[in-house]
Formats: C-alpha cells, structure tokens, sequence
C-alpha cells in the first residue's frame, strides 16, 4: 500500500519524538522578529534563537516539519521535477546534545527500517566533506556503507556568513537506470547535476562560528541541523517521476482540469502551465492564510508576481476568467491534517486571491498585445532587446512585473533593458527580489548567558516591592563581584517584581537599594533561560554581590501600562466583532502612556468604524467587569475558545486572561483586576504602515482625558473666535464658508473686469515686429486667473499677432503667452518663445503653438527676456 504524504510527515515527527526529540510547531511563513528575512526559507530559520544562545530551549532535541518559501528561481518552477515556490522542510536538530554520530545512526535506521520508510540500503548513497573523516568513518564503520558510496565533496560545508557552519553530509537516494544510464555522463554521481541521484536528506554538523574577521573557532556547543525536502522525499516513496505527480499536487491538477478543456498529462507544453499554476497556488494560498497581502513591494510583490504569472500561463490553457481563488479550497483540503489555517481561512485567502485576479484580468490582454506591438517594432529595428523604458510602461499601466515581461519575451528570443528599467523606476523601486536588510542572518554565539543557569523567580503580578538577593552581576560580558557608583551593568536577583519586556509590554522600571547603595532599574529583558535581566545605573554607593536588597517598581509606570495593556485586549476583540474575524494582532506596544496595536487587515478602517470599536472598548470599560487570570493546558484554554496571538509559541501551560464574557486571550503580562480602572479609551489615529496592517494608536485614563481637555480647550477658543456656542460651531464655519465663496466669486468678477480694463489700455503699447503685431507687457495681476484672462481680452481684440504678459505674484515671474493661429502656421511658436523668456528669468517652461505659459524667479530679468522674443521674430 503506498504511503500518503500526511503519513509519511507523521512518521517522521514520530520517530523523533520516540528518540526523545520536542515537536516544534510550524511557524507562520511571514517572520516574526526577524528583518534579515522576507520570508521563511528553511526549517532552521525560526530556530535561530536557539542556535544563537539568545533562547535556551527546554529540550535540546527539536523535531519539526516547517513551511517554507523561496523565490529566487521562479522562473525555473513548472520546468523542473522538483522546483518550487512553496515547499516543507522535515528536520530534526539538537542544540548541544548528540552529534555526528547520532545524527547520522538516526537518518539511517529511519530510511532503512522497515518499521518506518525501509528504503533498499544498497540505494542509498552519500556524500562529505574532504576533511571530515569523522563522518567519513561513521559512514564506513557504523553504518557499514561501501567506500564507493560514499563520496567526498568540497561543496559539503554549510556557510552562511557570520554565525554557525560546519560540514555537512547528503543522503542520495537512486532511483535507478530509468532516470539517467549513460556511463559518459560526468554529472551521473551522487550531489552530481542529474535525475537518478536524489538528494533526500541534507545533516549539517555546526561546529564553528564564522567571526567577522572570517576566522572560524570552535563553538560553544556543537549543534545538529538536518533539512529533508518533503515533496522530493514523497515522489520517491510514492514511486512517481515528479514533485508534480505526488498528492501534494495532483488533487489540485485535477481541479486545474475541471476549467479546461486540457488535461494535466496531455502534452509536456500544457504540463509546465498546470505545474505552474499548481506551485503558485500553494504559495499564495499559504502566504495570505499567514497574513501576507498583494502589494507592490516586499512580500506583497512577490504575491502579486506569482498570482499573474500564474493567470498568464492559465491563458496558454484557454483559462481567461478569474478561476485560481476556486482552488484554495483544494489546497486547504491537501494540508489540513497537519497545517488547518488555509482551510480555517478559506473565504478571506479566497477573497483576496479573487481580487488580485480580476484586476489584473482586466488589463492582461492589452498588455500582452503592447508587448507584441513593441517586439514588432523592436524586429523591425533589427533589435533584440524591450527598452527599459517599455518594460517599466508594461510594469506601470497594464500590471506586469518585470519579471512576466521578461520570460515573456524570452520565450520569442528577446531580452529586456533592465538597466533601463531600474532607472525608470527611481525611488519607486523597492522589490522582493532583494533582501530586506543586510543585517546578519544569526548572531555569533556567546556562551556567557545562554549558560546561565541561576534561579530567579518573578512575582511581581502582584507585588511591586520586596526584598531579595543579587544572584548576579554582569559588566561587559563578563561576571562581576561589585559595581560601582556611575557603573552601568545587569544584575539578576533571586526574586524580582519587575516585568521583564515580552508580548509588547514594556519593561518595568524603578528602584534597587540597601544601605550601601542605590541603582535605577532602566530596562529589564529576559535572559536566555528565561531570568529577568535588570539594566541598572548606580546612583550612588557600590552594590555587590549576594547582597540583600529592597526593590521598587514605579507604581505609576506600572499603573499605566497594565491599564493600556487590559485595554489593548478590548481593542482586539472590539476589532473582530466590527470588521471581522479575519483580524489578527501583527504586533503592539503597551507603555506607560499610551498604547498601539497592529492588526491585518485589507482595507483602511472607516471613521464609522472606529468610532464603533471606541464605543464598545468604553462600554466594556464602564460595564466594572472583573479581570480573572489563572492557568491551565493549552489544550483546556483553546477549548475554551482563548485566543492565541499569531506567531506566539506556547508552551503546555499557558496563562489565560478573561475579561467576562467579552474577550478571553493567552497572555503572559499583567493587568487591570477591573476594566473600571482603565477609566476612558480613546484613540488617536488609525493608519497603514505596510501591505494589509493597519495601526492604531490609543490613550486611556489620565493621558485620555488630558487629549480630550486638549480638545476641548481648542473647541472653547474656536467659539470664542466666532462668537457662537460650542455647538454652533460647525454652522458658523458652513457660514462662512458661503460668504467666503460670495467674496471670491465677486473677487473674481472685479479681476475679470480690470484685466478687461487693462486689455484696453494696452493695446496702446502694440509694436511691430517683421510685420507682426507685438505685445510684450509686465502687467499687475492678482493670479494666473487674472493674468490669463487679460491675454484672451487681448487676443480677441487683436486678430492677428504675438502676446506676451508677465507679472510677479509671491515673488515669482509668472508669463503667459499667445500666438494667433495663422502666424503659427508660419512657423512662430508660444511654446519656443515662452520657453526662452523663463529660462531668462531663472525658470522654466512651454506650451502648444498658440498658447504656453511658463515661470521664473527673476523679474529684473524681464527686460532681457522681452528683448530677447524680439530678436527671434526679427529672424
């Protein structure tokens, strides 16, 4: 019986787990805290804390099978076996824990026996690093594989940069003479380039750090970090040729199917356009489901991308309706065992999805026939190559990414200016393809903390004073026994009540003293193993260590944030119940005077809206509801309908905090024992702040009514100014609003009625020039307006001629000019001669034939600039 892909990934966590590993749930595709990635690219990249020493786990044995994306090689996916966009890493990692050794007794005896995959051993072969004769050996005497297979290689180090590296191993699986049998063939070796020889299994041996000098040491502690392809490891146990033809993807081939007249395996051509579509999907899918949007930049572009590329190649296939959002629902049914978000989110993952296609769809087909008419001109200029300029009008009128244009074109042996391009695109230009920061990918390790392990325990939930014992002190990375007046440095003491910052609480500030000393607490962050770390300043004395101390919390710090913070969980709830249950907390700050919450979600938020979500957080306020936190299993809170903050990991017992029947969330940080004593909320602003986030920005209690007193004291000032009641305020404005439109409109009439005036007198000043009629004039005027109207008097008064107003207005030289229609069929241009005059006066300009108008700085220049019209009608 063949195996399905949801059991293989179970058998995989299953063994580890029996080899005394913890599970590690998947984490969420966009990163959480992390700015060197756009989105996660591996299994290991959301362990970082652990092999970095910035987070000890509980268990140094991890299992996990993570969601991935990488986009470097789009253009490749549909062409290939085994290329995608979206993708699972299988891995198991150990931080300090076994080694070489176990890792590779393990991936063996899960491959080879028979109780999990039993793969044939004399299938399997591997490869090594040239100088790592260690797993060279374990190869060849533990696990009893032929020297023949097992191949040294010198790309077998894995190397990021600054951070962890060291040797890996590959496992290779051969599929057999089907797939490859030419004997000249040099590629045809395991981790050669062909299709016979798999690579399945990828263990990484971490044993040095990479410094910033690229010198390599030893670390800390040696670390395993193993990565299995998931897709390329079920095609083999499910004995098909591709990725493609597994039943990660065929459900969804098939449904590809149902709005074609094709069908997936009809021809190798129509293939790459099902195969594309099918990648694409589970991307996007995915992606939105984690909170990722369209957009035209950072991870919303490649969306975007991968949505139209997708809808390019489902016309290759007679697809020209909107149909991809019609295949989430398949999606989500492939992955529900072990990833349910697509499926919990199908009809918002599908709204979206359907309208990024229609938009497109509506300018595809014009699109692609410029892109044809500008190949034909491009032919006939025997040129090969789209000039940026065009790619970037594709980009900007018609929605096509760069990249479209470009494989577009390919395939009709063009390429593009992409250096053109770039220019084009200026400022504008903030594309995925590029990192989001150049910061490193993972710290250098530092053992100093991570192998702390003093106890120190928090109490400070409800007490904000006490007296304990410095258990120890730290000074530029190194243990100290005392600290000195004007030292800054950490301490950890045996108990503390100041809350270490966490959830987007902020920390605790105040005081720490005895007899001797006195120390200001500045900041308190949360050590690797979980110990409150005080940043502290000594004011006076000298502190050392073992000493009883007394701690002070600042009550008013702490006062305000956990108002800000009981009021931040009304917000979120208030949120859901008026915009949706889509909305999830991208990130919040609780401080001592205000609050800010970040939400998904895809529209900005009506001042309707806001004013509702205001309404129902006061009324929660006001309703004296008691606060009630206790704990429990993880598995009770979710029961219960608690909600988990997207991205947060849990552990088996979590802190539920309820606030009556209203909102019940996991939280770790501390509150209100009453919504009564937040007082008032009200917000401040509500914004974007990237693709699908929106902002909002509050205040409560004290820092509440001192904006609303603010408020109110410029509400008072305005009624004084206007002479009316508070309430009549917006009357009196619409008031004079109407007298100020009477005022501008009879202004308006008089300017009309002096330029008129002024039109008659200057046809006084009218010159010949090579027999033209002339009129070059600095006049008064109030506006462009005015300075307009004078010329169109003066035009219908004189029939035939050239005329040039100028007149300064703030500063600045203001020209308009006319030229009567039959003097421009011979030749004389407003835009040519306006043109000359402003770059006279310092400015610049143009226009039509007949009419231009332009501007300068200089009005002393305009003399010069007169006489200089002059000359070009005398030629």
């Amino acid at each position: 019986m063949t195996i399905t892909s949801a059991e293989l990934r179970q058998l995989y966590l299953d063994f580890f787990k029996e080899k005394g590993h913890r599970l590690e749930p998947s984490a969420p595709l966009v990163p959480i805290n992390d700015e060197s990635l756009l989105w996660i690219n591996s299994g290991v990249a959301t362990l970082k804390k652990y092999f970095d020493g910035s987070i000890v786990p509980d268990n140094p044995r991890i299992v996990n099978a993570q969601k991935a994306i990488r986009t470097n090689d789009i253009e490749n996916v549909g062409f290939t076996a085994r290329h995608h966009t979206f993708f699972e890493m299988l891995g198991n990692f150990s931080i300090g824990d076994y080694f070489k050794k176990e890792a590779i007794i393990f991936a063996w005896e899960f491959l080879t026996d028979d109780k999990w995959v039993g793969f044939n051993p004399d299938l399997l072969s591997v490869t090594v690093h040239p100088e790592d004769d260690e797993a060279y050996n374990i190869w060849l005497n533990e696990i009893n594989l032929p020297e023949e297979r097992i191949i040294r290689l010198e790309e077998n180090f894995w190397d990021i940069g600054e951070g962890p590296s060291g040797p890996n191993t590959e496992i290779f699986y051969d599929r057999g003479p089907e797939f490859g049998d030419d004997i000249n063939n040099p590629e045809l070796y395991p981790g050669g380039e062909n299709d016979r020889y798999v690579e399945i299994w990828n263990l990484v041996f971490s044993e040095f750090n990479h410094n910033p000098d690229d010198t390599y040491t030893p670390l800390p502690n040696k670390n395993i970090d193993t990565g299995m392809g998931f897709e390329r490891m079920v095609s083999i146990v499910q004995n098909v040729p591709t990725n493609f033809d597994t039943d990660l993807f065929v459900p969804i081939l098939n449904k590809i199917g149902t709005f074609t007249s094709f069908k997936y395996g009809d021809s190798v051509e129509k293939d790459i356009a099902f195969k594309i579509i099918a990648d694409h999907i589970r991307t996007v899918s995915f992606a939105i489901g984690d909170h990722a949007l369209p957009s035209n930049e950072g991870r919303g572009y490649i969306l975007r991308r991968l949505i139209r590329r997708a809808i390019r190649y489902a016309k290759q296939i007679d697809i020209n309706e909107p149909f991809m959002y019609k295949l989430v629902p398949v999606v989500g049914e492939i992955m529900k065992d072990y990833y349910p978000e697509v499926s919990l989110q199908e009809e918002q993952i599908m709204k979206v999805i359907k309208n990024e296609e229609e938009r497109f769809h509506e300018t595809l087909n014009d699109g692609i026939n410029r892109l044809e008419v500008i190949m034909e001109e491009q032919k006939n200029k025997n040129s090969k190559v789209i000039p940026g300029e065009s790619v970037f009008q594709l980009y900007d009128t018609y929605g096509f990414p760069k990249e479209l244009t470009e494989e577009y074109v390919n395939e009709f042996e063009f390429t593009i200016d992409e250096e053109g391009f770039n220019k084009e695109m200026e400022s504008q230009r903030t594309r995925a393809r590029q990192a989001r920061q150049t910061g490193e990918s993972m710290q250098v390790q530092s053992s100093i903390l991570s192998k702390l392990d003093i106890e120190s325990k928090f109490i400070g939930y409800n007490l904000l004073n006490n007296s304990t014992e410095i258990v120890s002190i730290i000074k530029d990375s190194e243990f100290k026994e005392n600290l000195t007046e004007g030292d800054k440095g950490f301490i950890i003491l045996k108990e503390t009540p100041f809350y270490a910052e966490s959830g987007g609480q902020n920390a605790d500030i105040g005081l720490i003293k005895n007899k001797s000393f006195e120390a200001e607490v500045l900041d308190v962050q949360k050590a690797p193993q979980g110990q409150h770390l005080h940043q502290i300043k000594i004011l006076k004395g000298e502190m050392k260590i073992h000493d009883q101390v007394n701690t002070f919390v600042d009550v008013n710090s702490r006062e305000g944030i956990i108002k800000n913070h009981t009021a931040t969980h009304l917000l979120h709830q208030a949120l859901k119940d008026v915009l949706g249950d889509h909305i999830q907390q991208a990130g919040s700050q609780v401080a001592k005077n205000n609050l800010r919450f970040d939400f998904t979600h895809f529209n900005s938020v009506s001042d309707k809206e806001l004013k509702e979500v205001e309404r129902i957080v006061n009324e929660q306020i006001w309703a004296h509801t008691p606060v009630e936190i206790e704990k429990m299993a993880i598995g009770e809170a979710k029961e219960k309908g608690a909600m988990a903050l997207f991205g947060e990991k849990y552990g088996d017992v979590v802190r539920v905090v309820e606030v009556g029947p209203f909102s019940l969330e996991l939280c770790g940080g501390c509150h209100v024992s009453n919504t009564s004593e937040i007082g008032i909320f009200k917000i401040l602003s509500e914004s974007g702040i990237g693709a699908g986030t929106r902002r909002i920005e509050a205040v409560t209690s004290k820092e509440a009514y001192l904006y609303i007193d603010k408020k109110l004291n410029v509400l008072e000032k305005s009624a004084a100014l206007l002479k009316v009641q508070e309430e009549e305020i917006p009357t009196r404005i619409n008031r004079l609003f109407d007298q100020i439109a009477e005022i501008e409109k009879e202004n308006e009439s008089l300017q009309a009625k002096s330029a008129h005036a002024q039109a008659d007198e200057l046809l006084n000043d009218i010159e010949t020039i090579n027999n033209m009629n002339v009129l070059l004039k600095e006049v008064e005027a109030k506006s462009m307006d005015q300075l307009r109207t004078m010329v169109d008097e003066l035009r219908i008064n004189m029939e035939s001629g050239v005329i040039m107003l100028a007149t300064e207005i703030k500063g600045k030289v203001q020209i308009v000019t006319n030229v009567s229609k039959d003097l421009t069929k011979e030749g004389i241009h407003a835009g040519n001669l306006i043109k000359k005059a402003a770059q006279i006066c310092g400015g610049g300009g143009g226009g039509r034939p007949e009419m231009a108008q332009a501007g300068g700085r200089d009005i002393t220049k305009l003399p010069e600039a007169f006489e200089e019209v002059r000359k070009m009608l005398n030629n």
